[in-house]
């Protein structure tokens, strides 16, 4: 085997190596922020279905009384404790306008509130 062939299967070794190591170096790297981005992405969710909501002359206020008293009916009197605006829906009018929001113990159910008649009114509670 000649000298420059030998160079050019030393420089083909190494840059296998160089692309396995790269591979597995993004692999961990992905797994080790995997949690956090998640974290991240859910915060930025929340974030902009807030916005959007105050962006659409929704008021905050108004909507958490909803849920409170919606879900309190709905559940003999219970505090519907922590709330968490998940999804607005702002469709052409504003009868067919929805709101869902994360409420209950640990957040576990889904309350979606419909606008009828400029009211804000119980759709589901799952």
């Amino acid at each position: 085997m000649s000298t420059w062939e030998i160079v050019i299967v030393a420089v083909v070794i190494v840059l296998v190596l160089l692309a396995v190591g790269g591979v597995i170096a993004r692999r961990r790297q992905l797994e080790a922020t995997q949690g956090r981005f998640e974290a991240n992405l859910e915060q930025v969710n929340h974030d902009l279905a807030v916005a959007r909501a105050e962006d659409r002359g929704w008021e905050r206020s108004t909507l958490l009384d909803a849920v409170r008293r919606t879900y309190a009916a709905e559940r003999d009197g219970a505090d519907a404790g922590e709330i968490q605006l998940i999804q607005v829906l702002d469709r052409p009018g504003t009868d067919d306008d929805k709101a869902i929001f994360s409420v209950g113990p640990a957040g576990r159910e889904r309350l979606t509130l419909g606008r009828r008649d400029g009211q804000w009114v119980l759709e589901a509670l799952e």
